[in-house]
Order: C-alpha cells, then structure tokens, then sequence
C-alpha cells in the first residue's frame, strides 16, 4: 500500500536525519486517466491528483521523479501541463542525486523512497485520498500553502 511506503520513507527520513527523500510517480494510470490514443496525449488527471500533487512538489525535502515509458515528445507536453497545474518535477526517469554505492547500483535504475506506480498496485481511484490524509499527517501546514 501506498500510504505504508509514505510513512516508512517519512519515519525512516525523520530517525535518520537524511535532507530529503525521494519520489517516483508515473503518468498513466496513476496520474493521468490514459486514452490507448496514438495520435492523441492525454491529459485528464484523475480526481484529487492536482491538489495533492500541488502540496507534495512544494516540499523542499521531498524530491519529486517523473517515471514514465512515454515519448520525448510527449513527456514535453506533460512537462508543460504540469507547470499549468502549478506541479514541479525535478527529474524525468532519473535520479542523478543518489550515486552507486556498494549497497545498490542505480545506472539503470533510480533510486526511489516512494513509487506511484499502477503497475505495482497503485489504484488512483482510491489511493490519492488516502495519500492525502497520510501527506498530511506528515505535513500539516502543506493544506494551507
């Protein structure tokens, strides 16, 4: 569940005393309701992704991923909808910040504390309310920015 890997990023930041944490979303079916178009991008979010999307990319500590299989040429139109939204991203399917260590190699895979993924058992349904309520549990003052 969504909401478990949240708090478990959230304490594990806070016991360690780390800077930051950081978080993947990906597009369709998370985020974006898909329409299987070729020609057509689309571009309907679903219900409370906006809101919740707003107070989780204003946070300084938490360092927000796009993480997507779409074309170049579409990530720029996403790009742009995004900012229209008021929701910032700081990478696109990367995370330069965490490095290759002896404890995992992230060449080929960004390192993540958080992963919005459908594919994984994300429902954007049901899961962006609860992610919410946890968010702000964690981040009070996020309501009010």
């Amino acid at each position: 569940m969504i909401t478990k890997a949240i708090k478990k990023a959230l304490d594990r930041k806070k016991a360690k005393n780390w800077d930051k944490t950081y978080w993947g979303f990906d597009i369709h079916e998370t985020m974006i309701i898909p329409n299987w178009s070729e020609e057509k991008v689309p571009l309907k979010f679903y219900p409370e992704v906006v809101e919740v999307m707003q107070m989780i990319s204003k946070q300084e500590d938490i360092v927000c991923i796009i993480f997507t299989c779409s074309h170049p040429e579409e990530i720029v139109v996403y790009q742009e909808y995004f900012k229209e939204h008021d929701i910032h991203f700081d990478y696109i399917n990367e995370n330069p910040e965490v490095h290759s260590r002896a404890y995992g190699n992230y060449e080929k895979k960004p390192y993540f504390n958080v992963l919005f993924e459908d594919k994984a058992g994300f429902d954007p349904d049901e899961d962006w309310a609860k992610v919410k309520q946890t968010f702000l549990e964690y981040y009070p003052k996020a309501a009010a920015q």
